[in-house]
This record gives C-alpha cells, sequence and structure tokens, in this order.
C-alpha cells in the first residue's frame, strides 16, 4: 500500500516535513490541526474560537482524503489547559453526533499562542478522489 500525501484547499500549507492528509486505502489519516487560517495566521480568540476553526481546518483536511466529521472513527485532541475541557467540549459537540468517533484528550505543551490542537483517523465509504 502507498501512502498518499495530500494538501487541502483552504488550509494551511506548513513549513515542516510532513503531509496534513495521507490516505492509505479506505483510511484518511490527518495531521494535528491548529488553529491558523488560511493565510497561516492565528485566529483571535479564547478556546472556542480557536477549537471552531481547527474543526473547519480538520473537516477540510477529511475533505481532501475523500471524507467528512461523519467518517471520522478516533479524534486525538490536544489541549494547552485542561481548564478549557468544558468549553472545548461545547464547540466539539456542536460538529459531531453520536455515535461520537472515540477520543483522547491530553493536557500538553503546544507552541506559543495555540490552545488546541485535533488529529483524526476516519475511514472513506467508498473509492474517493
Amino acid at each position: 500500500m502507498t501512502r498518499d500525501g495530500r494538501q487541502p484547499e483552504d488550509v494551511a500549507r506548513p513549513s515542516a516535513p510532513y503531509s496534513p492528509v495521507v490516505v492509505g486505502g479506505d483510511l484518511v489519516y490527518t495531521s494535528g490541526q491548529v488553529a491558523f487560517d488560511t493565510e497561516g495566521v492565528l485566529v483571535s480568540g479564547g478556546i472556542e474560537e480557536q477549537t471552531r476553526q481547527v474543526l473547519d481546518n480538520l473537516e477540510r483536511s477529511l475533505a481532501a482524503g475523500g471524507c467528512q466529521l461523519d467518517d471520522v472513527l478516533k479524534i486525538t485532541a490536544f489541549l494547552a489547559n485542561l481548564s478549557d475541557f468544558e468549553a472545548f467540549n461545547r464547540v466539539y459537540s456542536e460538529r459531531f453526533a453520536s455515535p461520537y468517533p472515540a477520543r483522547s484528550t491530553i493536557g500538553v505543551r503546544l507552541a506559543d499562542g495555540l490552545l488546541v490542537e485535533i488529529e483524526a483517523v476516519a475511514r472513506r465509504a467508498g473509492p474517493g478522489p
């Protein structure tokens, strides 16, 4: 199986050596998405604004792999401050429906200004782009 790396439209291109999206068979893996807008600028606001932008970027990344949020099997979320967990969950629950993906939420030190990072694994329903 080959590794098919993809760059989503409307997601800032990374300067580091990684692919934002990798497709392998019917699985789609996203790299950790953060709250950068299409120009690579961190969105203003707190955890709710950043979570919305991260989920927008995640949705665009999944689309580049032929998936949508409903196809996500597993989420790993990283929070700079675990006291933001409740606010993060409020926004998260607006975008994902039950049955929710499996999820791990981890408190970590993120790069300056970043409050949340999310990566996902999804399964494509059929042959994709």
